[in-house]
């Protein structure tokens, strides 16, 4: 009966070491208050690109043929329209008046020069302008500057554009500042300087000799943008002007006085 008893102890004794120790080798998992962050927040469906080496073809968003493709479409495109600029032809008439526009729309140049010397009270840095031209207004309001002084030989009501000035003097001046918006030769009036002023409105400079600025300059008031081409009888030359706002032509007499 003892061996019993003792027997029947020791099984008692095993279970509950066998209950309290655990398994032999128990599986390490990691405490109840860890949470992974794909069980807090949810396994993302999109995978990270990884490339397999230089030959896999790149990123699928940036292919390296085509960015090289763009690059030299881009390098003609704009060499193209740099041949067309610097060849005044008429047959490209079209096409840079096509550029220009586009220019005008996107960049505002006048405007935001006007605002930044009105805002910080000096010209944009990045703007080429003629610091030591000193400028006189000779316009009754003191705001204009007359391009040449002289006779009015042909009004605008002779051709509803401009008007043709007979002058003694050698060179044509801007009559408010802004962006040369236009250089170009245009039929009869020949070599032309369109100016783009801070309101819109633009300033029409022909028949000159010879032309001083270039596309995209800032010119201030009473800067020269041309010479006059000179006949050769008297030493006096004409020259082409003219004032558009918006769509329409204006008189120039109604702005500044000639003589």
């Amino acid at each position: 009966m003892s061996n019993r008893a003792n027997e029947i102890r020791k099984r008692i004794a095993k279970r509950k070491r066998a209950k309290y120790s655990g398994p032999a080798n128990p599986k390490k998992t990691a405490p109840p208050f860890l949470v992974s962050d794909e069980d807090r927040y949810g396994g993302s469906p999109y995978s990270s690109f990884e490339s397999d080496g230089p030959g896999d073809g790149g990123h699928p968003l940036f292919r390296k043929e085509v960015f090289l493709f763009k690059v030299l479409l881009s390098a003609i495109l704009v060499l193209s329209v740099g041949i067309i600029f610097k060849n005044q032809s008429p047959t490209f008439d079209n096409v840079r008046q096509f550029v220009s526009s586009t220019m005008e729309r996107e960049f505002q140049f006048a405007v935001v020069t006007e605002w930044y010397k009105d805002t910080f009270g000096s010209p944009l840095a990045l703007i080429p302008i003629n610091q030591n031209k000193e400028t006189e207004d000779t316009s009754p309001g003191g705001k204009y500057a007359l391009p040449a002084a002289g006779k009015v030989t042909e009004s605008f009501e002779a051709n509803g554009q401009g008007i043709i000035v007979e002058t003694d003097s050698k060179v044509v001046e801007a009559m408010n500042a802004g962006y040369v918006k236009e250089v170009s030769v245009m039929g009869e009036l020949g070599k032309t300087v369109v100016i783009k002023h801070s309101d819109g409105s633009e300033t029409w400079y022909g028949n000159l000799g010879t032309v001083d600025v270039k596309l995209y300059d800032y010119v201030e008031t009473g800067q020269e943008v041309g010479t006059i081409q000179e006949q050769q009888e008297d030493n006096k030359g004409t020259y082409y002007f003219a004032i558009k706002q918006g769509e329409t032509f204006i008189d120039p007499i109604q702005v500044i006085k000639f003589e």
